[in-house]
């Protein structure tokens, strides 16, 4: 078994799919929308492989270190909305081919009207050990 990230970004769909953002969905399609993904999630915890996931506030900033005694360095909000997570899943299942079934599948899931939003996931391996190092 290997985990996977499923980053869902605020990218939304390609024009001609269902490119409604989601801020222009009924109170309605948004619930199905949410629902859709709970049972997705509910499905991939009996099989085993779910881990967790959370949906994430488009609020956020930049943070770094700026040296010692000074406060953090910060820049938010996010410059473009392509940047932005809107939720993550983990899981952990037998091979890439099956994370990225899942990840086609949870794409799937219903927008404006009820159709599916073809929306892009990003998946992302976890580290399985840290990389070897040579002198």
């Amino acid at each position: 078994m290997a985990k996977y990230l499923l980053l869902k970004h605020y990218r939304g769909a390609p024009a001609p799919a269902n490119d409604v953002p989601m801020d222009q969905w009924t109170p309605e399609e948004i619930s199905a929308h949410v629902q859709y993904m709970q049972d997705f999630a509910d499905r991939l915890e009996k099989t085993g492989e779910f881990v967790d996931g959370q949906a994430l506030a488009p609020e956020g900033a930049w943070v770094r270190y700026d040296g010692e005694g000074r406060p953090p360095v910060t820049d938010g909000p996010f410059a473009e909305t392509k940047d932005l997570i809107a939720g993550w899943m983990v899981i952990d299942v037998d091979s890439y081919d099956r994370a990225v079934e899942l990840a086609g599948e949870l794409s799937a899931a219903p927008g404006a009207g009820g159709t599916p939003i073809h929306e892009w996931l990003e998946v992302r391996p976890f580290l399985a050990e840290p990389p070897t190092i040579t002198e």
